[in-house]
C-alpha cells in the first residue's frame, strides 16, 4: 500500500458491531477506565464521547491485544473470498476429472429464504433496543474477551485437525520421508481392476489437503481482520512521522552551523597551540632518543676501556643498562639490531675474564712472601672482583680460592725444606736427590727448627688467608643488608601509597586520561602531584625540568634503568668504600650460604695445614725417628705442636683434629715406649739391689722438698752450690726420716717424671696413669718377691734376708705410700669429669702396699716368736737367776731393736715390740703351765718372777721402749 502525506481519515463505524473508535485528535490523552459493581463491568468516568476504542500505547502497553499481532503481506492481500483454485499440481497427475465441478442442489432440503426469520425477528426486536440502550451506557467489560477467547478456542479446535508434520519448522516436501508421509504413494496402483478405487483414494487425499488449506487460510484471514485497523493507523501515521525528522535534521544542521563558528572562533587557536606545543615535545624526544642512540652507540668501546681497568662492575652495569636500554626506550631499532646478542656475548667474555682474574689474584695473595705482614693484597680490587662475581651469579668463586690454598700449602713446605737443606752442610744434595730423604738425614734439633718454622709461615699463612676471606664475607654481608634495607624501604613505599591512595580528582584525570596534556604543558603549570608523577616517570635524577628555553634530556634513561643506577655507598671492615647497586638479584638464603662456605674455607684452610703437617710428620717417622725420642726431645715437639695447634683453632675458630690426632698417635707411642723403658730401668734396679739404706744425695732431697711445696716438677740441672753438699744418711719428708735403698729414690724420680709428662703432654693423661699404675704395681709385687719371697738370695746374692731388709723394705713402701695421694691429686687435677673412675687404680695400690707393710711386719714378729718358741721350750725354773734362757732372749730383742730402731719411726718400733711382747707373754705362759709353776708365792714363783722381772728391765731399758706397758701379770694362769 501507497501512503501519501494526507491519509484519508479512519472510517468511524455507527453500528452496534463496530468495536472500537479512533478520535479524531491523535494528541488527546484519555482516562483511565474504572470498573463499576453490580450494574456494568466498565463505565467511564468522564464524557461518554471521550471513550476511544482503539488501543493507547500508555494504557494498554502491558495487556495483549490482537494489534501485537504479526501479519505478512501476502497473506493480507489474498481474498479469502475467492473460490479454490482452478487447478495445482494434482491435475497434471490424475487428469481433468480432479478439477472440482458445481454442486447440485439437494432435492431433501428446503429452500430457506429471510420470511421464515420474520417472526423472530419481530420478537427479538424490542430486545436488541433495550441491549443497544445498555450497550450505549456501558459497554460489557468481557464483551472483545469472550469473543476472542471463543474465536481462539475455535480456531485452536480447528488447528487441531491439521497434522502436526505441517507444523513443524523444518517441514520440507524435498525429504523423501516428509513427501511419502504426506502423500502415501502406496494407496496408489494401476495393475489390475484397482482403478476406480485409486481414483477415489487420491480425490479424498486431495480433498483433505485442501481442507487443510482452507483451515489455515481461514484463520489467517481471521487473524488479518483483527489486525486491519492498527495496520491502516500505521500507515496513516507515518506522515507524521516524516514531519518530525524533517524538522530534527534542519535542527541538527543550525546546530553543526553554530558549533563550528564556535570551533574556529574559540577553540581552533588553543588547539593549534596545544598541537604545536605537542610537535615541540615529540621533537625533544626524537633529539634525546637520538642523544640515547649515540650514547648506547658508545657502550663497546666504553666497555672495553673499563675492562683495561680492571673495572668490572663498571662494565656489568653499563651492559646490563644498556641492554635495558635497547629492550625498552630503542627496541625495533634496525641500525640496534646486533648490539644485544654482541653485548650479550661480551657479558660473557667478561665472566671468564673475573674467573681468570680472581684465580689470578688468589695466587699472587697466597704465594708472596710469608713475612709478618698480614695486610690484604689490594682489597679494593678484591672487592671489586666478588662484586662483580656475586652480580653474575658466579657463587662457586671460592672454590678456586681453596684449590689455590692447597697447592700453596704444598709449596711452603717443600720451599722451607729446601732452605733448610741448603744451609746444611753435611746433606750433599747431588747425591740424596728426594727432599724426603735429605729431610730423614737431619737431627733432631736441625728438624725441629725446621718444623717450627713450618709452622711459623702456616700461621701467617692462615692469618692471611682469614683476613682475605673476611673482607670477602663482609662484602657478601652488606649485600644482604642492602637487600633487607630494599624491602623495608618496598614495604614502607607500600605503606605510604596505601595512605595515599584518595587523590584528587582532576589531578587522576590529568595523570591517567590526559597523558598529552602533561606533555604540552611545562611542568611547572600541572598542579603538585601531577608535576612529580610526571617528572619521577620523564626524569632521571640527575635531570632538570623541561623549559622553554632549554632543552633537557628526560628521555636518557629509563623507568628501570634508572632504578637500577641507584647506588648505596658502604664500607668494608679494612676502609674500602664502595657502591653497591640495587641490581643484586640474590636471594637471602643464597647469600647466606655463600657465607657459610666461605667460613667453612676457612675451616678447610686449618685442615689443610694440619694434613700437611701430619704428612711432614709421617715422612719423618718412617725410620722410627720420633719413637726414638727422649722424654725432654719429644715433650718439646708435643709443645711445640699443641701451640701451633692452640694458634690455628684461635685463628679459625675450630679445632682440626688431623694433626691432633697424630699428636696423640705418637704420644701414645711415646708413653708405650717410655713406660717400657722405666719398667725395665726399675727391674734392673731391683734386680741389683742389695736391699742396703743408701745415702740421699742433695738433689733426691730437693726434689722431694720441691714435691712437698706442692708442685711436681724435675729439678733443673745441678749447680755448684748442690755438687758441694754432701749426702744425708736420711731422707726428710714433711719433717719425717725416711730411710731408703737407691732404688726408691729412682723410683721416686721415675714417678716424677710420669707427672711432668702429663704436664707437658695433657692429652696422654690417662695413658700415663695406667702406665704410672702399673710401675707402682710392678715395683710392690717385685719387691715383694725379693725380701719376702727371698728372692734376692738368688738375684742379688745375699746369704739371708734379714730384719734390717725387712724393716728397710717397710719403709720404702710407706715412702711409695706416702707420695700416692699427691700423684692422685695430681692426676685428678689433669681429668675430665667423666674420667674420674681410673682414680680407683690408687687406691687399690694404695692397699696392695697397706698389706704387703702389714706382711713385713707380721714377718718380723714370726721370727722373734720362732725364737720364743725355741728358746722357752727348753726353760728351767732353777738357780741361777737370770737364767740362761732370759738372758739370750734378752740378747736378741737388743739385736732386733738395733736393727730397726734407725729405720722405722718410734711409734712402729713400739707396737712393733709390743706384738714382739705378746707373742713372748704367750710361748712363757705355755711353758709356765707345762712346768706346773703358778703364782703362788712359792721358790718357784720367785724365781720366775726374777727372770722375768729381769726380761722388763732390759727391754725397757732399750731406747724408745721405757714407757712401754708390758703387763707381765698376763703370764700367770687366773685362778678360777
Amino acid at each position: 500500500m501507497a501512503s501519501s502525506h494526507s491519509s484519508s481519515p479512519v472510517p468511524q463505524s455507527n453500528s452496534s458491531d463496530a468495536f472500537f473508535k479512533k478520535e479524531m485528535d491523535a494528541t488527546k490523552h484519555f482516562r483511565p477506565v474504572q470498573s463499576l459493581p453490580d450494574v456494568c463491568p466498565k463505565e467511564p468516568t468522564g464524557d461518554p464521547s471521550n471513550l476511544c476504542d482503539s488501543p493507547s500505547l500508555v494504557v494498554d502497553q502491558q495487556r495483549w491485544t490482537i494489534y501485537h499481532s504479526k501479519v505478512n503481506l501476502p497473506a493480507a492481500l489474498n481474498d479469502p473470498r475467492l473460490a479454490k483454485r482452478e487447478s495445482d499440481f494434482f491435475t497434471k497427475t490424475w487428469g481433468v476429472d480432479f478439477v472440482d465441478t458445481e454442486v447440485t442442489p439437494s432435492f431433501y432440503l428446503p429452500q430457506i429464504t429471510k420470511e421464515h426469520f420474520a417472526l423472530y425477528q419481530q420478537e427479538i426486536a424490542p430486545r436488541e433496543k433495550v441491549h443497544e440502550r445498555c450497550k450505549n451506557i456501558c459497554t460489557p467489560k468481557d464483551t472483545f474477551d469472550r469473543t476472542l477467547l471463543h474465536t481462539h478456542d475455535k480456531s485452536r479446535t480447528d488447528l487441531e485437525q491439521v497434522p502436526k508434520i505441517f507444523m513443524k519448522p523444518d517441514f520440507a516436501l524435498e525429504d523423501s520421508l516428509t513427501f511419502n508421509t504426506v502423500l502415501p504413494w502406496s494407496h496408489f496402483s494401476t495393475a489390475g481392476g484397482k482403478g476406480n478405487r485409486d481414483a477415489a483414494s487420491s480425490r479424498l487425499l486431495q480433498e483433505k489437503l485442501s481442507h487443510y488449506l482452507d483451515i489455515v487460510e481461514v484463520n489467517i484471514a481471521h487473524q488479518i481482520s483483527l489486525r486491519s485497523e492498527a495496520f491502516f493507523h500505521a500507515m496513516t501515521s507515518q506522515h507524521e512521522l516524516q514531519d518530525y525528522l524533517r524538522k530534527t535534521s534542519q535542527a541538527v544542521k543550525l546546530l553543526r552551523e553554530k558549533i563550528s563558528k564556535i570551533d574556529k572562533v574559540v577553540c581552533e587557536g588553543s588547539l593549534r597551540v596545544l598541537r604545536l606545543a605537542l610537535t615541540r615535545n615529540n621533537c625533544i624526544k626524537a633529539y634525546n632518543k637520538l642523544k640515547l642512540m649515540a650514547t648506547v652507540h658508545q657502550t663497546q668501546p666504553t666497555v672495553q676501556l673499563l675492562l683495561s681497568t680492571s673495572e668490572f662492575v663498571g662494565a656489568l652495569d653499563l651492559i646490563a643498562t644498556t641492554q635495558e636500554v635497547l629492550q625498552q626506550e630503542l627496541q625495533g631499532i634496525h641500525s640496534f639490531r646486533h648490539l644485544g646478542s654482541q653485548l650479550c656475548e661480551l657479558e660473557k667474555l667478561i665472566d671468564k675474564m673475573m674467573i681468570a682474574e680472581f684465580s689470578t689474584y688468589a695466587r699472587n695473595d697466597l704465594n708472596r712472601p710469608l713475612e709478618d705482614d698480614c695486610q690484604i693484597l689490594e682489597e679494593e680490587r678484591l672487592v671489586s672482583l666478588v662484586f662483580g662475581l656475586l652480580k653474575q651469579r658466579k657463587l662457586n668463586f671460592y672454590e678456586i680460592y681453596g684449590d689455590e690454598m692447597i697447592n700453596t700449602a704444598k709449596n711452603i713446605i717443600k720451599q722451607c725444606v729446601v732452605n733448610t737443606v741448603s744451609q746444611i752442610e753435611e746433606i750433599d744434595t747431588e747425591v740424596v736427590v728426594k727432599l724426603a730423604d735429605q729431610m730423614r738425614m737431619m737431627n733432631f734439633p736441625q728438624w725441629f727448627d725446621l718444623l717450627k718454622n713450618i709452622f711459623s709461615k702456616f700461621t701467617i699463612f692462615l692469618k692471611r688467608i682469614k683476613a682475605t676471606l673476611n673482607t670477602i664475607r663482609s662484602v657478601v654481608f652488606l649485600v644482604l643488608d642492602k637487600n633487607q634495607k630494599n624491602r623495608d624501604l618496598e614495604d614502607t613505599l607500600q605503606k605510604n601509597s596505601a595512605k595515599e591512595s584518595t587523590v584528587d580528582s582532576e589531578v587522576a584525570y590529568l595523570t591517567h586520561e590526559g597523558m598529552f596534556i602533561s606533555d604540552a604543558f611545562g611542568e611547572g603549570e600541572l598542579p603538585p602531584a601531577a608535576a612529580d608523577n610526571t617528572s619521577q616517570r620523564n626524569t632521571s635524577p640527575n635531570s632538570e625540568p623541561c623549559s622553554s628555553d632549554s632543552v633537557s634530556e628526560p628521555e636518557c634513561t629509563t623507568d628501570s634503568s634508572s632504578s637500577k643506577e641507584q647506588t648505596s655507598s658502604s664500607v668494608t671492615p679494612g676502609g674500602v668504600e664502595m657502591m653497591i647497586s640495587d641490581d643484586m638479584k640474590l636471594t637471602d638464603l643464597e647469600l647466606v650460604r655463600l657465607a657459610n662456605n666461605i667460613q667453612e674455607l676457612l675451616y678447610n684452610a686449618s685442615d689443610i695445614c694440619h694434613d700437611r703437617s701430619v704428612k711432614f710428620l709421617m715422612a719423618r717417622a718412617k725410620d722410627g725417628f720420633l719413637e726414638k725420642l727422649n722424654s725432654n726431645e719429644f715433650v718439646t715437639l708435643s709443645r711445640l705442636m699443641e701451640g701451633f695447634i692452640l694458634d690455628t683453632e684461635q685463628i679459625c675458630g675450630r679445632k682440626s683434629m688431623s694433626l691432633r690426632g697424630a699428636l696423640q698417635s705418637q704420644a701414645n707411642r711415646f708413653v708405650n715406649r717410655f713406660h717400657e723403658e722405666k719398667k725395665t730401668k726399675l727391674s734392673l734396679l731391683l734386680d741389683n739391689e742389695r736391699w742396703k739404706q743408701a745415702e740421699v744425695p742433695a738433689e733426691f732431697q730437693d726434689l722431694v722438698d720441691s714435691v712437698s711445696d706442692g708442685r711436681i716438677s724435675l729439678p733443673e740441672k745441678k749447680s755448684a752450690a748442690t755438687e758441694e753438699r754432701k749426702p744425708a744418711e736420711f731422707l726428710i719428708v714433711e719433717g719425717q726420716k725416711y730411710a731408703t735403698v737407691g732404688t726408691v729414690l729412682l723410683l721416686i724420680r721415675i714417678i716424677l717424671e710420669y707427672c711432668q709428662c702429663v704436664d707437658n703432654i695433657p692429652s696422654i693423661t690417662t695413658d700415663m696413669l695406667t702406665r704410672l699404675s702399673d710401675l707402682l704395681k710392678y715395683f710392690n709385687s717385685r719387691s715383694c718377691q725379693l725380701v719376702l719371697g727371698a728372692g734376692a738370695l738368688q738375684v742379688v746374692g745375699l746369704k739371708t734376708i734379714t730384719t734390717k731388709n725387712l724393716a728397710l723394705s717397710s719403709r720404702c713402701l710407706q715412702l711409695i705410700v706416702h707420695y700416692i695421694p699427691i700423684i692422685r691429686a695430681h692426676f685428678e687435677a689433669r681429668l675430665q669429669p667423666k674420667q674420674f673412675s681410673m682414680l680407683r687404680h690408687f687406691d687399690h695400690i694404695t692397699k696392695d702396699y697397706h698389706d704387703h707393710i702389714a706382711e713385713i711386719s707380721a714377718k718380723l714378729v714370726a721370727i722373734m716368736d720362732s725364737l720364743f718358741d725355741k728358746l722357752l721350750s727348753k726353760y728351767e725354773v732353777k738357780a741361777p737367776v737370770p737364767s740362761a734362757c732370759f738372758r739370750n732372749i734378752c740378747k736378741q730383742m737388743a739385736k732386733m731393736h738395733e736393727a730397726i730402731y734407725d729405720l722405722l719411726p718410734e711409734e712402729q718400733t713400739q707396737m712393733l715390740f709390743l706384738r714382739i711382747n705378746a707373742s713372748y707373754k704367750l710361748h712363757l705362759k705355755r711353758q709356765l703351765a707345762h712346768l706346773n709353776v703358778v703364782n703362788d708365792g712359792g721358790p718357784l714363783n720367785g724365781l720366775v718372777t726374777s727372770d722375768v722381772a729381769f726380761y722388763t728391765g732390759n727391754l725397757q731399758a732399750l731406747k724408745g721402749l721405757n714407757n712401754l706397758d708390758l703387763n707381765m701379770a698376763e703370764i700367770w694362769e687366773q685362778k678360777r
